[in-house]
């Protein structure tokens, strides 16, 4: 089974991007998580990006703050599909910077993009990527979206009662 690497430019941005690791990992998703600046250390991102696809990873997601160029870079360096988290940080222009850096990305170097702080997301759209050639998670993230649906019927009939 495919992992997915869950990157982000700095230590800072572990407790938002760990809501991606969790829904990965309830999922029994094996995660490879690292530093990976695109600003600190562009050989490291350079070597990642051109090599995630050799050692089994099937989609990444990167996070970012401020001018949040690694998820970009990523994309244009490697061949796997890539999930976009911005990041609000303490240095962004309230988190506008880092979701237009990552969502105005130029034809040809596409990074798909969930909303600001939402690396949740990015863990169930990364889950659902691999679940379309892998029954096992396809399962599982039917179980999920069923469980989404009972939460809500059952939220109706409290506010109905």
């Amino acid at each position: 089974m495919k992992k997915v690497a869950v990157v982000m430019g700095s230590t800072s941005d572990l407790p938002v991007m760990q809501e991606a690791i969790d829904f990965l990992k309830s999922f029994n998703i094996a995660v490879m998580v690292d530093i990976v600046s695109a600003h600190r250390t562009p050989e490291k991102l350079f070597s990642f990006s051109k090599n995630a696809h050799l050692e089994g990873i099937g989609v990444i997601i990167a996070g970012a703050g401020g001018a949040a160029h690694l998820p970009g870079m990523v994309a244009s360096l490697s061949p796997l599909p890539v999930i976009g988290v911005p990041i609000k940080s303490s240095n962004s222009i309230d988190g506008w910077d880092s979701v237009l850096s990552i969502l105005q990305m130029p034809g040809g170097v596409p990074v798909g993009t969930v909303a600001l702080n939402g690396a949740k997301n990015a863990g169930i759209l990364a889950a659902q990527i691999l679940g379309s050639s892998e029954p096992a998670i396809l399962d599982q993230m039917i179980a999920y979206k069923e469980a989404l649906k009972e939460k809500v019927i059952e939220g109706a009939k409290s506010v109905q009662s």
